[in-house]
């Protein structure tokens, strides 16, 4: 009897403890998941520009009197703040050095701090399976792979190795037009069979959270290479068209929450070689991104404050390239114009390359020289200011030059540092008239007249508009 009871009792034990250890590893491996789901988000692009954010943030705005620091110290601590404050607004305006300087900071918090590796990152961007990657994704390799080899040429090496430049019919169009589709980076990338290191991953990364944080969006790489210029919010629906759309037209709606229909926060243009290119398988996200991106982009040089009362602003950025933003109700949507001047490239020979070129070439050197009134017009992008700039170089160095702009443009000496040059623009109290009653009061031989025509007609009437310069 006594064995019986012992035997059942062990049994019970034996049940009991079962019981015990499934339930434990039950509960283990519920934790074990709930880690890794807490581990997918904790590495997502989003929580990891807040986690940016907010350390850049703590940093620039910490007391260092507060710590106990030495003298030493505390000086180089106040000069790297400085830095990085100073960094962090140039890079805003278009300053390469700058923004290498905050991404090379982003790249030392995210390996440091945040604990990025190599298992972990691909949960930001999915690199090892490239069915999983999206187009911007695709082409954000890609830059970064030609950039290495290529530097800021790298989108014009892209371009003209794949023949991307080139009339196509796509679908939903008629006729032909200028795009780069999701499908040609899609295969192109294919084609590369590109393979990263864990660095070369990060400084993607690293990319995607700075464009996002202090950059130009999904533009922001495009806007630094060495093309005629680029643009964003210029064709697709404006917002405001959604809402009498929606009271209309259900399905037309539909299509336009689907992405079947482009929106305005998915225009993206470049300006290559005289032609305009969209770029369809660039977007903006969202029109508060457009917006974010065309606050931001004009603001060197405090040009003043975009409004509804004012609704443009004309500016330059900090690399010499023309900034023109515009916003409702001046316009019917958030749009941004980014037009670059290669001055490297302002050559007569390199500009003017058909046939019979060496008339046309020995004319305009003899024209310059021989002090005549010279008038460039043309279409917008035909290339009215490269022309200028090739043809200043023939321009005797005894003469002074004097350059009235909208904006600055010309940069003249950037090119020729030792001449006598000097530039002047219209601001919001001093008309482009005035700057030229003022030229006339200085000792300048050349007078350079560039404006946009905005007159019915010819420019060069009896009056002697200049504006077409």
């Amino acid at each position: 009897m006594n064995l019986m009871n012992i035997l059942i009792i062990l049994l019970i034990f034996a049940v009991a403890g079962f019981v015990v250890v499934r339930i434990l590893v039950a509960k283990k491996n519920e934790e074990v998941v709930d880690e890794v789901e807490q581990d997918d988000k904790t590495y997502t692009i989003a929580l990891m520009t807040e986690f940016v954010k907010r350390r850049l943030d703590e940093i620039t705005k910490i007391n260092l009197y507060d710590i106990g620091l030495s003298e030493e110290e505390l000086k180089r601590r106040k000069n790297k703040k400085y830095e990085l404050k100073k960094a962090l607004k140039g890079c805003t305006y278009g300053d390469v050095n700058d923004k290498k300087y905050v991404k090379e900071l982003i790249y030392d918090l995210l390996s440091k701090e945040y604990g990025t590796d190599e298992t972990n990152i691909s949960k930001a961007i999915p690199f090892d399976i490239p069915s999983l990657l999206t187009a911007q994704d695709k082409f954000d390799i890609l830059i970064y792979v030609y950039k290495q080899q290529f530097g800021y040429e790298a989108l014009t090496e892209f371009i003209e190795k794949y023949n991307l430049d080139t009339l196509k019919y796509v679908s939903g169009e008629t006729k032909p037009c200028f795009v780069i589709t999701a499908e040609e980076i899609d295969d192109i990338y294919e084609k590369e069979n590109i393979v990263l290191s864990f660095h070369d991953k990060l400084m993607i990364v690293t990319q995607r959270i700075y464009q996002s944080y202090k950059g130009y969006s999904s533009i922001d790489e495009i806007r630094d290479m060495n093309i005629d210029g680029v643009s964003g919010g210029v064709s697709g629906l404006p917002e405001s068209f959604l809402s009498q759309v929606a009271q209309t037209d259900g399905d037309y709606l539909d299509q336009i929450l689907e992405n079947k229909v482009p929106r305005a926060c998915d225009a993206i243009w470049i300006f290559f070689k005289g032609k305009s290119i969209r770029l369809a398988f660039l977007s903006f996200g969202a029109e508060s991104e457009l917006k974010r991106v065309c606050q931001n982009i004009y603001k060197y040089n405090n040009p003043g404050q975009l409004s509804d009362s004012n609704g443009y602003k004309i500016n330059e950025m900090k690399d010499g390239s023309r900034i023109v933003v515009v916003r409702p109700s001046f316009s019917e949507t958030w749009a941004f114009f980014v037009r670059k001047f290669d001055v490297k490239r302002a050559t007569l020979e390199q500009i003017i390359n058909c046939d019979g070129k060496e008339q046309a070439i020995d004319l305009l050197k003899f024209l310059v020289k021989g002090a005549r009134i010279i008038a460039l017009t043309g279409e917008q992008g035909s290339g009215k200011t490269t022309m200028l700039m090739a043809m200043i170089e023939n321009i005797y160095e005894t003469m002074n030059i004097r350059v009235q702009e909208v904006a600055f443009e010309l940069h003249l000496r950037k090119i020729y540092p030792t001449r006598n040059i000097l530039s002047f623009r219209e601001t919001e109290t001093v008309s482009g008239q005035e700057g030229l009653d003022v030229q006339k009061k200085t000792d300048g031989s050349v007078n350079i007249i560039r404006r946009g025509c905005n007159r019915p007609g010819c420019c060069m009437d009896d009056t002697g508009c200049p504006s077409c310069f």
